[in-house]
């Protein structure tokens, strides 16, 4: 494990415009919350409800609904109504993979 000191440059590793560096950044703010990786990760699993969530999680349904409220706006994901319920899923396999990638550099770090 180590420090990646390789000076080749990555293909398209141009900086970031302002604007793209600015909502990467509200992305990242929303993946920096515990309850909010979690409920990734339970949709990570399968398509839920609020409810579903909520009880899964053992947190409050509406705290779980004001965090899905700021991942849908953020397309980190997706809900679909069925009836009075609406059935939430990752947004696309772009999201899956990010929390993959962030989980298994997890398993890389040294345990605190």
């Amino acid at each position: 494990m180590g420090i990646m000191l390789d000076e080749t440059p990555l293909p398209d590793a141009s900086p970031l415009s302002a604007a793209d560096a600015e909502r990467l950044a509200d992305i990242m703010r929303a993946l920096a919350s515990p309850v909010r990786l979690r409920i990734l990760s339970g949709l990570r699993a399968r398509l839920s409800t609020v409810t579903e969530l909520s009880a899964q999680l053992q947190v409050g349904q509406t705290t779980v609904s004001n965090h899905l409220r700021l991942l849908r706006h953020l397309s980190l994901v997706a809900g679909s109504r069925e009836g009075r319920h609406i059935h939430y899923a990752l947004f696309d396999d772009h999201v899956v993979d990010l929390l993959d990638e962030a989980i298994r550099h997890l398993e890389h770090l040294p345990r605190a």
